[in-house]
């Protein structure tokens, strides 16, 4: 008998974020397992439109958006209860759906996806009352699957870790040269040691350490002349403000690019321009642009009090520091500058970063869990 398998999401197209990122991996993974299982598989996301679905993941037909009609989303869900034999619910915002499902079908198997922040904080009864219901739930980090756990009192033995896997589409470089026309559009002679850190930018979010890092450029500026700090990520005005005040504080205006938000298409561009990436944050449920920035051979600062660890193979690929020593992360990038980056360092952090979190493994680890069910 077909198995039906459902993925519900609030968003995988329509926006650029490390969720949305890897829910396209997963449900590009989802499709190909439906192919090769002869599963039927859909995605059903709240707030894409049909036009916004990415085709290279999967085709039209395994998709459908319903363009933030989230009472036509609920209604059609509840139509379609009886149908699925598993169901994957990758927010837990999505509780509400799970929940409704297994109160109609109970034989269906629910899923939830626990990323990060969205699970490490006190819930409400609605979604203390899915997570109860779940017959499995998959952690992209131990961090998180520890955090369900001690927070939750949720039975480890429905918690599986499944981390996260660069993207199958993302564009890997073959050579590790710096790109021309960065180094045009910032006037940079590619000599320059630089520093790049890409996040969102949020008031509400003062957790990610760049302003720690602009701290400790400002220390570093007469020790390497010409540094340069590459900020990027979509910030709101309240945020563009503090960072301003922070760059006259430190007197780093000559030092710092600030860039916004980057496009996919440029990414890879990026981290080939920088000779280190530094996000010492300190809730990161996984942390997928660490593993982006490895696959293009770029080394890894990050913190290690949260899911950052697993990113960077417990110390094997990067560097875990308390984010918030500031002394710790000058010596660190100090460490790391003084040892330049090589063509060979580079594909050595390209081939294993690739070897721990490649999309055929993590599409396999699916397939058994599945299929173990």
């Amino acid at each position: 008998m077909t198995k039906k398998v459902i993925l519900y999401s609030l968003q995988s197209f329509s926006t650029t974020g490390g969720i949305q990122k890897m829910t396209r991996t997963l449900a590009h993974s989802l499709y190909l397992l439906s192919k090769r299982n002869e599963w039927d598989f859909k995605l059903w996301s709240v707030y894409d439109s049909n036009q916004d679905l990415m085709p290279q993941y999967l085709p039209e037909e395994n998709f459908r958006g319903f363009g933030t009609n989230r009472v036509s989303f609920v209604l059609k869900t509840i139509l379609k209860a009886k149908t699925p034999d598993l169901i994957i619910i990758s927010h837990i915002n999505l509780a509400i759906i799970g929940l409704l499902i297994k109160s109609i079908n109970p034989k269906c198997k629910v899923w939830l996806i626990a990323h990060g922040i969205e699970v490490w904080r006190p819930l409400s009864f609605l979604k203390k009352l899915f997570l109860n219901r779940c017959d499995k739930i998959i952690c992209v980090s131990n961090f998180t699957k520890q955090q369900m756990v001690s927070r939750h009192q949720t039975d480890p033995a429905i918690c599986t870790v499944l981390n996260n896997a660069v993207d199958p589409f993302m564009k890997l470089p073959v050579r590790f040269t710096k790109p021309g026309r960065l180094l045009k559009r910032y006037r940079l002679t590619g000599k320059e040691p630089i520093i790049f850190t890409l996040t969102r930018l949020a008031s509400s979010e003062q957790y990610k350490g760049h302003d720690h890092v602009l701290k400790v450029i400002g220390k570093l500026k007469d020790k390497f002349p010409g540094i340069r700090y590459v900020l990027s990520g979509h910030h709101d005005h309240k945020e563009e403000i503090r960072i301003q005040k922070l760059i006259t504080k430190y007197k780093v205006d000559e030092q710092v690019i600030l860039t916004d938000f980057i496009e996919e298409s440029e990414l890879t561009d990026y981290f080939l321009l920088a000779d280190l990436f530094v996000l010492p944050s300190k809730k990161e449920g996984f942390g997928i642009v660490f593993i982006e920035a490895l696959a293009c051979g770029l080394p890894v600062v990050c913190g290690n009090s949260d899911g950052s660890v697993d990113a960077i193979c417990n110390g094997q690929l990067g560097t875990a520091i308390n984010a918030d020593d500031v002394d710790e992360l000058e010596r660190v990038i100090i460490e790391y500058l003084e040892n330049p980056l090589t063509e060979s360092k580079r594909q050595y952090l390209q081939d294993q970063c690739l070897l721990h979190f490649n999309a055929i493994d993590y599409m396999n680890k699916l397939e058994k869990l599945i299929n173990n069910e």
